[in-house]
C-alpha cells in the first residue's frame, strides 16, 4: 500500500511546476499523463484493497483508518491535477486577451512613462510632472549616452507639462533625428531635490506577442500596455 501511494506523488511535483508562457500544449500533455498515471494506480489500489480484504484474517483485520487514509490521498491527488489543469486554462486565456488588447495599441498615439523620445524634424518633446514650483534642471543625451543640451528652468507645479526640444545644442549644433534621454532634476525654494518624473508621447508601430506581457514599440522602444498612461488618438 505505501508503495502505491508514493507512485502517485510525483505527477503532483510535475504538474505544479512553474512553466515558461506558451508551453499550454506541454502543460495539457504533461496533465493527461498524469491522470492516466493516476488513473491506473487507483484501479490497481483498488485491486489491492478488495483482494486483501477478501482474505484477510478475521482474527487480525486489516487497519480500516490506512485504507481511510490512502483514499483521502488519492482524492487529493485527483483534485490537485483538475486545479492544475483549471491553471493553465486560466493562464492562456489571459495570454490570449493581452495579446488581443496590445493588437488593439497599433497605429494609435500613445502616452507612455520614459524619458527616451524620437527627435524628428528637429522636434522632440516629453511632457513633465513637476511637483512643486521649482527650478527644472533638464539634460538630454543622443544614444551613445553623450550629452547633447542642458538648461534650468524656472517652472510652475503641473502635471503633463510639455517640454519641447528643437534638436539644438548649447552651442547651436543641429543634432541629427533619432532617440534622444531626457533627464530632469528639480531644486525647489527651499533648495530641496525634487523627484522629476518624465512621459513620452508616440505611435505604437508594431506588437511583439512572443513575450509575455506583449510589448509594445513606441519610438523604437519597448513598453508593456500597464505603461500606457493615455491615447492621445
Amino acid at each position: 500500500m505505501a508503495t502505491t501511494g508514493a507512485t502517485t506523488a510525483s505527477p503532483v511535483v510535475s504538474g505544479t511546476t512553474p512553466l515558461p508562457a506558451g508551453s499550454s500544449s506541454s502543460s495539457s500533455s504533461l496533465s493527461s499523463t498524469s491522470g492516466a498515471t493516476l488513473a491506473g494506480n487507483f484501479q490497481t489500489f483498488l485491486t489491492l484493497l478488495t483482494t486483501q480484504l477478501q482474505n484477510q484474517n478475521p482474527l487480525d483485520p486489516l487497519d480500516t483508518n490506512q485504507f481511510t487514509q490512502q483514499l483521502v490521498e488519492f482524492a487529493s491527488v485527483e483534485q490537485q491535477l483538475k486545479t492544475n489543469d483549471s491553471l493553465s486554462t486560466l493562464v492562456s486565456l489571459e495570454q490570449t486577451a493581452q495579446s488581443t488588447q496590445a493588437l488593439t495599441f497599433v497605429g494609435k498615439t500613445a502616452v507612455v512613462n520614459g524619458n527616451t523620445a524620437a527627435l524628428t524634424n528637429s522636434q522632440a518633446t516629453w511632457e513633465l510632472n513637476i511637483p512643486s514650483n521649482s527650478n527644472v534642471n533638464v539634460s538630454i543625451a543622443n544614444s551613445s549616452g553623450q550629452t547633447v543640451f542642458s538648461g534650468t528652468y524656472a517652472v510652475n507645479a503641473g502635471n503633463n507639462q510639455p517640454f519641447t526640444w528643437n534638436g539644438q545644442g548649447n552651442d547651436g549644433t543641429q543634432w541629427p533625428d533619432g532617440q534622444y534621454t531626457l533627464t530632469a532634476t528639480a531644486t525647489d525654494s527651499s533648495g530641496n531635490s525634487v523627484g522629476i518624473a518624465t512621459q513620452v508621447q508616440g505611435v505604437v508601430s508594431a506588437v511583439d506577442l512572443t513575450q509575455s506581457p506583449p510589448l509594445l514599440t513606441i519610438n523604437g522602444q519597448s513598453y508593456t500596455v500597464n505603461q500606457i498612461q493615455s491615447i492621445a488618438n
